[in-house]
């Protein structure tokens, strides 16, 4: 066997070496294990170098080949997903773009297995340590060709744009610099022993070197700048697991850190630039925008909010966002700590409890209503009570509450008043020959007839039966005569026609009054009983009434009050 077989094989050794060492050192998630799958697929290639050339069997030979370009199909695809690993692109990666990432190198491993017609490989002396390649060998290179290029396309952007963190920019460069060395030593294996190959004797692990050399340059950029460390990666998970949306900007306004959250308030990512005034003004405001604007800018060390709503899938969104600034040890700004919180449910819980105290509020002014109509009805109920339903005039218990009062009020500032009390004349025969109807619209037209002959400030009531009683205010003796003689004069010559020509009826009255004009007394106390006083009101002008019966009726009589009854 040839001794130079085994360099392959102390590579694959080296390489294992590697790699247990990285797995053994650092502490990882499941998220950076995509350089484990990186690191075995670079570990293949060395290894079925070196086990093709252990094997006098051309299938076995065919088998380790295949496997070894196989696995270099693959590697530029994970040397791609480690490219964006560590240039921070990965979290843009979604699922679509990650399984598209794979196709081209899956197209050409399959092409690479299937080896139809040996257009990819064929044996030369009757096995494959020496073999020749064909067209899909140059297709598989142009595959892994693009996905270096690819790489090497986003590391430069990541290095000369302005929104890269300093510190990934250093992480690119180093791994460039592994790119470089593993094209260098791949194409000057393509170029030494396939192009060149029936000229130049095959120098076997060039490629294999190239990949090692390369791999020291990404175990550097993990142990230099802690990508697997611990701390860092339980920090990260703490943040990500935090419901606010959380974004840390330098002092260009550069995003270098945003938790998971923060996605689903604003579409932006590591690297982006962040501009306030436009995000405002992309947005409704509740609040001074131009006063948190302000703050914001000044850089203060003050904390700073304002709510924004923001539609989302056809639903206004409630975010509180808050500013702070990041400075050092010498208060000297360093960007600025963005969060947000989603405050949608409990501004529908406070829009909720608004719209229920409104209705509470409308049944409230309808239960108002309903008092004052409640309180309309009483009234009128009131009215009802105090009212004689036949002639509408009041009645004896409205008479006997409204001078309970008044009577004394007038005896204590001397204000002159008086009462008539009248009755119809013969009422008990119009009854007896007419009957009970037409005796009540002999009631009614009496009463019509009084209510059109006394003043507004004049209280009618009907007395009981056919008795009516007439409250005087402010009213002397001599006007009280005057009223009485008018009232029935009134009634007298009011005719009242008999339905189904029955003829009229004319009908007179008997009218008695008391004045209480005479303050001649003037050191007598005022009467402390005013129900008392007016029972004797009420027996006096009784009294006057009956004289007016007793003298032929239909006429006026005068009553005097007892002095010193009471």
């Amino acid at each position: 066997m040839n001794p130079l077989v085994w360099y392959d094989l102390s590579l694959f050794v080296l390489l294992f070496g590697v790699g247990v060492y990285v797995f053994a050192t650092v502490r990882i998630t499941n998220l950076h294990k995509v350089y484990f799958l990186f690191h075995g697929l670079m570990m293949m290639w060395p290894f079925c170098q070196f086990a093709s050339t252990l094997t006098d069997d051309p299938g076995l030979q065919l088998f380790y080949v295949l496997l070894s370009f196989v696995a270099v199909s693959l590697l530029g695809s994970g040397w791609l997903l480690l490219t964006l690993f560590i240039t921070g692109y990965a979290e843009r990666l979604s699922q679509r773009r990650l399984v598209m990432l794979f196709v081209p190198a899956v197209i050409g491993a399959i092409g690479v297995v299937a080896n139809p017609w040996h257009d990819f490989v064929m044996p030369l002396e009757g096995g494959y340590i020496e073999r020749a390649y064909g067209p899909w060998f140059w297709v598989v290179m142009f595959i892994l060709v693009s996905y270096f290029v690819t790489s090497l396309v986003i590391m430069f952007r990541a290095v000369f744009s302005s929104k890269t963190p300093a510190m990934i920019k250093k992480q690119v460069k180093i791994t460039l610099w592994g790119i470089f060395v593993l094209a260098m030593f791949a194409t000057l294996d393509a170029v030494l022993n396939v192009l060149l190959s029936r000229w130049l004797p095959i120098i076997p692990g060039l490629t294999s070197l190239g990949i090692f050399l390369s791999d020291l340059f990404f175990v550097y950029v993990i142990k230099r700048y802690n990508v697997f460390n611990l701390v860092s990666i339980a920090h990260e998970d703490v943040i990500n697991t935090i419901p606010y949306g959380i974004m840390v900007l330098d002092e260009n306004e550069v995003i270098v850190e945003a938790n998971k959250a923060s996605r689903a308030f604003v579409e932006h990512h590591v690297g982006d630039t962040w501009d306030m005034g436009v995000f405002l003004a992309g947005v409704s405001v509740e609040g001074n925008a131009r006063k948190f604007l302000n703050k914001y800018r000044l850089k203060k060390m003050e904390l700073c909010q304002i709510e924004v709503i923001v539609e989302k899938d056809g639903q206004l969104c409630h975010y509180i966002l808050q500013s702070s600034p990041i400075v050092d040890s010498a208060l000297a700004p360093l960007g600025h700590l963005l969060t947000f919180q989603d405050v949608s449910q409990e501004r529908f819980y406070a829009k909720t409890m608004n719209q229920q105290y409104k209705t509470l509020q409308e049944r409230n002014e309808a239960l108002d209503l309903i008092g004052q109509e409640l309180s309309d009805a009483n009234r009128k109920l009131e009215e009802l009570v105090l009212t004689d339903s036949l002639t509408q005039c009041f009645n004896r218990r409205y008479l006997t509450q409204h001078l309970n009062h008044e009577v004394l009020t007038n005896l204590q500032y001397k204000m002159p008043f008086s009462l008539m009390l009248l009755d119809i004349d013969h009422f008990k025969a119009i009854n007896d020959h007419y009957g009970h109807v037409v005796g009540d619209e002999v009631l009614v037209r009496t009463a019509e007839a009084l209510r059109q002959s006394v003043r507004s400030t004049d209280i009618l009531t009907r007395y009981g039966g056919e008795e009516f009683m007439i409250y005087l205010p402010h009213t002397e003796h001599d006007l009280a005569i005057d009223i009485a003689e008018r009232v029935r004069q009134a009634v007298e010559s009011n005719r009242i026609s008999l339905n189904y020509g029955m003829g009229e009826i004319a009908i007179t009255i008997s009218v008695g009054i008391l004045s209480i004009d005479d303050f001649a007394y003037e050191d007598e106390d005022v009467p402390e009983d005013g129900e008392r006083y007016l029972i004797q009101l009420f027996d006096a002008v009784d009294k006057a009434l009956y004289q007016a019966k007793q003298k032929g009726r239909n006429r006026v009589e005068y009553g005097v009050l007892a002095r010193g009854v009471v």
